[in-house]
């Protein structure tokens, strides 16, 4: 870890908790600044509020007093998640206070490169792709940030011979300010989070916001399919390392005559990723081109691109069954990623799909579902996709849960289909998590197997 003085006798406010928060304001104490806490949860229900408290931090639980925000504070680390309209964030602004996520203080104490993943879509896959990459080649790999452990949490242990590996999201790049990957990947953008950036502008710049501190001596990987990536990248420093599906390039990274090309070397053909679709084609050359940075031999990132089965949750592959591949998509949340799924199958679907009933329709749902010769429909929106599938000529049932959905939807199946669950949906209406979900749905496929 980096000697870092800056902090010492200071006064810095964390706001918010969680596993950031805690990993944080227990950083900076360690680092001799004197730490306030303050937390919605009261302190007799929040064990991290009372562990930082006996440790020596002052904290304030159950409210957010204003007096909290003073201009003898030296920062505000906040919870990626917590708004810019948030009255003690309004305020500190106003007094020009610094308000920074826990990836700076990460940047700041760092040892060890820092590879910086972000986008709309991909970005887990993409990163434990790096990950899995890395560590077949002369670089210890750390894997941190929205995946796995908190980023300043895995940079307090990160050496000179380590390359930490991190997924970053919007929100927490809004809480940069000297923060510098020695390799910035950005994979896409599409329209998200609005309710918290406004509109689309101010949230391509957050993801913009990746490349604003590098300079010669930084990597930007970016997909150069995406207009809106392209024009992003336009004024960075460093080298750019574009990668396509549709253009070929002598330097950066390919989809050439179907092989999966990086820096002209033909890595191998993308029949042979055991991944399917052109998303996780993208998310490949985007993972290929930051592993030969590092120096990793191409035998080996094809040896991962031939084996990985995908992150959990994620377009997962489950297993094969009676001649049936299962896919577990329970993070498709929403109808895009659910149309990004039904794009990357060539043979026949059964999809079961449903879950929680926000208010909209599944119409550009339908000019996807004509490779969908079954779907199962289940929750809160059952009748909603149904309407919708039924005019496609597809067979449609309808039942009430995830548990009753999977066995009707593998009686559907017939050999030589995919049998998947991508919902278009959010969980809450029967899970706490889309993770509860897909965990109860490789449950139920066990159920079918036994």
């Amino acid at each position: 870890m980096r000697e870092v003085t800056k902090y010492k006798g200071k006064d810095v406010l964390v706001l918010g908790l969680a596993k950031s928060g805690t990993a944080a304001a227990e950083l900076l104490f360690n680092l001799g600044a004197k730490v306030t806490v303050n937390d919605q949860k009261p302190l007799e229900e929040n064990e991290a509020a009372r562990g930082l408290e006996s440790l020596g931090c002052t904290v304030v639980c159950g409210k957010h007093p204003l007096s909290l925000v003073h201009k003898g504070l030296a920062c505000i680390v906040k919870n990626p998640g917590i708004r810019y309209d948030n009255p003690l964030i309004e305020k500190a602004m106003s007094l020009n206070i610094p308000v920074i996520t826990e990836v700076e203080l990460a940047y700041q104490i760092s040892e060890a490169p820092i590879v910086g993943i972000t986008g709309s879509n991909g970005k887990t896959t993409t990163t434990t792709l790096i990950y899995d990459m890395l560590a077949r080649g002369p670089r210890k790999p750390l894997i941190a940030g929205n995946i796995g452990k908190v980023s300043c949490e895995v940079a307090q242990g990160a050496t000179k011979n380590d390359v930490m590996v991190t997924e970053l999201s919007s929100f927490q790049l809004m809480g940069i300010t000297t923060f510098k990957p020695q390799v910035g990947v950005l994979l896409n953008i599409i329209d998200a989070h609005l309710d918290y950036h406004g509109d689309s502008t101010a949230y391509a710049k957050a993801k913009g916001r990746l490349f604003e501190n590098t300079d010669e001596t930084s990597v930007i990987v970016y997909n150069y399919d995406d207009p809106t990536v392209r024009e992003l990248v336009k004024e960075a420093k460093g080298v750019k390392c574009p990668f396509s599906v549709k253009e070929h390039f002598s330097e950066g990274a390919s989809l050439t005559d179907g092989y999966l090309v990086v820096n002209g070397e033909a890595i191998l053909h993308k029949e042979e990723m055991s991944l399917p679709g052109d998303h996780n084609i993208e998310n490949a050359l985007a993972a290929a081109l930051v592993a030969s940075f590092y120096g990793v031999d191409k035998k080996e990132i094809a040896s991962v691109l031939k084996s990985f089965t995908g992150v959990k949750h994620r377009l997962q592959f489950v297993k094969n069954l009676n001649g049936r591949a299962i896919y577990n998509n329970s993070k498709a949340t929403n109808i895009p990623a659910t149309i990004t799924a039904l794009k990357a199958f060539d043979q026949p679907v059964v999809l079961i799909a449903g879950g929680l009933n926000r208010g909209n329709e599944f119409d550009e749902l339908a000019p996807w579902l004509k490779g969908v010769h079954g779907v199962v429909t289940y929750g809160e929106t059952k009748e909603k996709i149904s309407r919708v599938a039924k005019d496609t000529g597809a067979k449609v049932i309808e039942v009430n849960t995830l548990d009753e959905a999977v066995p009707k939807a593998y009686e559907l199946s017939n050999e030589g289909d995919v049998l998947l669950l991508s919902p278009a949906c959010a969980s809450w209406d029967q899970f706490k998590t889309f993770e509860e979900r897909g965990d109860r749905f490789m449950a139920a496929i066990e159920k079918i197997d036994s």
